[in-house]
């Protein structure tokens, strides 16, 4: 049970730490605990429902900076390079500080991506701040979203474990 714990606490870090994948570790750490509890209170159709929701992170990572971003009129190429930015400068801050400077670092890296792709395409500087801006706040409305959804698994598999009807008192 300590592993399934220490997976389902590494996914809530994960939710706002892009380098960690929050929802997945929290499934795995699910998993766990249904097995060790022989399946007798977390069973397949609740792993199935996390699952589903697994997916709407990964879907909502992946997707909601970049629609933002193609909205505010950015070329895939613009997204392609705040992705890369995000992952080079999230991976350089997080030896300065773990968790503020992997955000910071990520944040600051998709932003210098974006300006420095759209200058490259020879757009002005206002539109290539525009872009960014809007990259900036879609990651951060994808964030809010999975931490939500993170929080979400964590009450389900509290609900089924510990509180519904059938759940005992204690884990096992």
């Amino acid at each position: 049970m300590a592993l399934a714990y220490a997976l389902m606490l590494l996914g809530l870090i994960g939710a706002v730490l892009p380098v960690l994948p929050g929802s997945l570790l929290i499934w795995l750490g699910a998993l766990v605990w249904a097995w060790a509890d022989g399946f007798a209170r977390i069973g397949w159709p609740t792993l199935v429902a996390l699952g589903g929701i697994v997916i709407l992170t990964w879907v909502n990572d992946r997707l909601l900076s970049a629609l933002a971003t193609r909205k505010a009129g950015a070329s895939w190429k613009t997204i392609a390079a705040a992705l890369a930015g995000g992952f080079v400068g999230g991976l350089a801050l997080t030896g300065v500080a773990p968790v503020v400077g992997t955000l910071a670092g990520a944040a600051l890296g998709a932003f210098i991506g974006i300006v420095l792709a759209e200058l490259a395409q020879q757009r002005p500087w206002q539109q290539a701040l525009r872009f960014g801006t809007g990259y900036c706040l879609g990651a951060l409305a994808a964030a809010f979203l999975n931490l939500i959804l993170c929080l979400l698994m964590l009450a389900i598999f509290i609900w089924q474990a510990f509180i519904a009807p059938g759940a005992a008192a204690s884990p096992a």
